[in-house]
């Protein structure tokens, strides 16, 4: 009977582990850092593909992929919400 209890005892331990990593990757995934790096990294990369095919201004160009990624953080959480409901 103790081994049992203590076997269910480490399962219990193991869950609530598993569940503060989850807790964690979902609290980085709709981070305000995470959503500002990739911005970040989305128009340092687009600045420079446009600048080596040889587009004029850009840095100004890089904007529009960059708020394109931006946009689609807003409006997807909403679309996910909507989407469950109707789902579920």
């Amino acid at each position: 009977m103790e081994e049992r209890l203590q076997k269910i005892e480490e399962e219990l331990l193991a869950v609530k582990e598993r569940n503060k990593r989850v807790e964690a990757d979902k609290a980085w995934e709709t981070s305000v850092l995470r959503v500002f790096l990739i911005a970040t990294i989305t128009y340092l990369t687009a600045s420079v593909a446009l600048l080596f095919i040889g587009i004029e201004n850009y840095f100004l160009n890089a904007l529009i992929p960059t708020i394109g990624y931006l946009l689609s953080t807003l409006s997807i959480p909403p679309i996910k919400k909507w989407w469950i409901r109707k789902r579920y």
